[in-house]
């Protein structure tokens, strides 16, 4: 029997996002095996999602690397895929349709268009909401491509939360990548001493840094979580951001995670996007949209975590 590949290389809020889509197509696909390619980082935490049957790893290399993409190619052509769903929809994937994972059934961006719609408008719309026409689009029933089911990726932390917590707490994400430092907003360690002067004991102030993050969590003052002085895996922060009472963040994948943990909670956004197009906004997680991150003052942000936390 055939099988489905889907292609989500990641970031890790992208593939959190993706999620609702795997489910509805396995729900789907009953009887096939259902198979992600993806980045490495996020492969071990993929590789337990229920609704997947394997992950494969991409490890992205250079295309003119002829040696890489022809042992992919043979990897991938062992699973006799008969349908791929690209809900990364690159140019990369755009390269794999021509020259790598040819003359199968192909469900991306291009696939779902109208006639004479374009691209870049399709583009334009909530990043859900693509995904969930694109999956309609090949007759399948979106009951969780906008519903996301995180159970699954959750692991008991009560050691932790009663080393760096043990009641409510307030968790931030002042990181982001170092590519994408227009995306950070500065003033995370004056919104910490604020919010340690408002709140006192009653909400402690965590930070969950990744790997490397871990020296900038610990200049900003707050109560850095670490398990054995190593950054948490993926399931531990999820259930650290279930528990949380409130989570600030700026444009991260622990954001989308909060939002559709339908979590209370503010995320930054500079101009690089809005939280329509990412799909992140909702009733309890809201966002503060600004041209310049560097003109958002902390007694802004401060407001609106004291109307929506007290």
């Amino acid at each position: 029997m055939s099988n489905i590949l889907i292609i989500k290389h990641g970031s890790l809020g992208d593939l959190i996002q993706a999620n609702g889509a795997i489910k509805d197509i396995k729900n789907f696909y009953k009887n096939r095996k259902i198979l992600l390619l993806t980045s490495e980082p996020y492969s071990l935490f993929m590789s337990e999602c229920p609704y997947l049957d394997g992950v494969i790893i991409d490890k992205r290399l250079p295309r003119w690397n002829i040696f890489y993409l022809n042992n992919l190619k043979k990897k991938l052509s062992r699973y006799n895929f008969s349908k791929v769903f690209d809900l990364q929809n690159s140019n990369r994937t755009k390269f794999y349709k021509k020259f790598i994972i040819k003359n199968i059934e192909w469900s991306s961006t291009e696939t779902t268009l109208e006639p004479n719609q374009k691209k870049s408008d399709f583009d334009k719309e909530p990043v859900l909401d693509r995904m969930e026409i694109q999956l309609k689009k090949s007759g399948i029933e979106t009951e969780f491509t906008k519903n996301i089911d995180l159970s699954w990726a959750e692991e008991n932390i009560s050691r932790l939360i009663k080393q760096y917590a043990n009641n409510e707490y307030i968790l931030l994400f002042p990181f982001c990548s170092a590519k994408l430092k227009h995306k950070k907003w500065p003033y995370y360690k004056e919104l910490i001493q604020k919010l340690k002067q408002q709140y006192k004991n009653k909400y402690p102030v965590l930070l969950a840094p990744g790997p490397n993050e871990i020296d900038e969590a610990l200049d900003l003052n707050g109560k850095v979580v670490l398990d054995n002085n190593k950054p948490i895996n993926i399931k531990k922060l999820i259930s650290l951001i279930s528990r949380a009472k409130f989570i600030i963040s700026n444009d991260t994948g622990p954001a989308h995670i909060a939002s559709h943990l339908d979590k209370k909670g503010l995320v930054l956004f500079g101009s690089h996007t809005s939280a329509k197009k990412v799909s992140i906004e909702n009733f309890n997680f809201k966002s503060i949209s600004v041209k310049n991150l560097k003109d958002l003052d902390v007694n802004t942000v401060l407001k609106e975590i004291y109307a929506k936390l007290n």
